[in-house]
């Protein structure tokens, strides 16, 4: 049974990926970018504690502790600016080192892109029935199913957690106030350790559900696939027109080499080597022109406009493309066989009917296309 054009069946491809990503759908996942914040939040506190601590008690004590001169020229802005020397370097860094973890992992997760558009206002974003949509669509349901199993499982990590602690914080009242803050600072970064385990599950399990979900999201129709290759790729006219330009380049730069050749030995159309002899320049043939590709049709087609004799000899035109430059004599292995194949091109303009000679190639230079010596092959 034929599959139907328009079932989504197909795996996104990494262009329809692009585009995605370029309208703001990336790979999101809110349980990793808060699991990354709590947990260094809570590494940070449980480092870097006791210099928050002196940084806040040093401000307590400026805002509360007044001189006579304090309160003859009492200046708020002066006192503000003093508080926020002392405690503002380790909040500001705890802050901006969340703030990058988050950032950081957010632009990892959508392929390290930033898209300016995405911050643009939409309409979709403020209309109440996209809103209601979202809310009471599959995702607003999933999301809800999250939150619950999110809320029971962080809410369990904390009972576990004041269940373990009440003894210790019953009997905080009978210690002195740097024991019970230091107790509670220890019990707070154990707390955030012990909810960042549990965010560590739900993440663990979220990833996955996100990467499915986005997939799902981006599958490809056949049609939509066929059309995408097809851009990629160029239409048919497109491909044309490009080998045309290409040719037309190619023959602009071997047209007037052209003009001197004799004759044209072809592979028959991935090599192409155009040959002249002038007895009174040369001793031998010389290579007037060499190609492939898009040279070598380029070539074919000059000789044709030139009414030049081009003859096949696959084994032969390989010899000479990759043992003699141009402007160059052949090499005198070659001598025999291009002796063989200008007698029959001067039969040719004699006026004579004659059948195209069975030349040989030594095996000393024989190549495939690659240019890679190969004896066993055979003209």
């Amino acid at each position: 049974m034929s599959e139907s054009a328009g079932e989504k069946n197909f795996a996104p491809t990494a262009k329809r990926k692009r585009d995605a990503a370029q309208r703001g759908d990336v790979l999101r996942s809110k349980e990793l970018a808060t699991l990354a914040s709590v947990t260094l939040g809570a590494l940070w506190l449980r480092l870097a504690g006791s210099w928050l601590l002196d940084a806040l008690s040093r401000g307590m004590r400026l805002g509360l502790s007044w001189t006579r001169a304090d309160l003859d020229h009492f200046e708020p802005g002066r006192l503000l600016i003093d508080l926020l020397i002392v405690a503002a370097p380790p909040v500001l860094l705890l802050g901006g080192g969340v703030a990058l973890v988050t950032v950081t992992l957010e632009l990892g997760l959508g392929g390290g892109g930033f898209i300016g558009g995405n911050l643009a206002p939409k309409a979709s974003r403020i209309n109440p029935l996209s809103g209601l949509g979202r809310v009471f669509g599959p995702n607003g349901w999933i999301e809800l199913g999250k939150s619950v199993i999110k809320a029971g499982l962080l809410g369990g990590i904390a009972y576990v957690w004041g269940r373990s602690n009440m003894i210790a914080l019953a009997g905080l009242g009978d210690t002195g106030l740097s024991g019970q803050l230091a107790f509670g600072w220890k019990a707070l970064t154990g707390l955030l350790f012990a909810l960042a385990a549990g965010l560590l599950m739900i993440a663990l399990a979220d990833y996955p559900i996100q990467w499915l979900r986005r997939q799902q999201r981006l599958k490809m129709t056949l049609q939509e696939v066929k059309d995408e290759n097809k851009e990629s790729d160029g239409s048919p006219e497109t491909k044309a027109a490009i080998r045309r330009r290409q040719r037309q380049v190619a023959m602009s730069g071997v047209a007037n080499a052209m003009r001197q050749a004799q004759f044209v030995v072809t592979n028959p159309t991935h090599f192409a080597v155009a040959l002249s002899w002038d007895p009174e320049k040369a001793s031998a043939p010389v290579v007037v022109a060499k190609g492939r590709g898009e040279k070598a049709l380029a070539m074919r087609e000059l000789a044709a406009e030139l009414t030049l004799p081009v003859l096949e000899y696959p084994m032969l035109a390989r010899s000479l493309y990759f043992t003699t430059r141009e402007k160059q004599m052949i090499r005198e292995e070659l001598y025999g066989a291009v002796a063989a194949v200008l007698a029959f091109v001067m039969s040719l303009k004699r006026g004579e009917r004659r059948t195209a000679p069975t030349i040989d190639v030594p095996v000393t230079v024989r190549f495939d296309t690659e240019g890679r010596a190969d004896p066993v092959v055979t003209a």
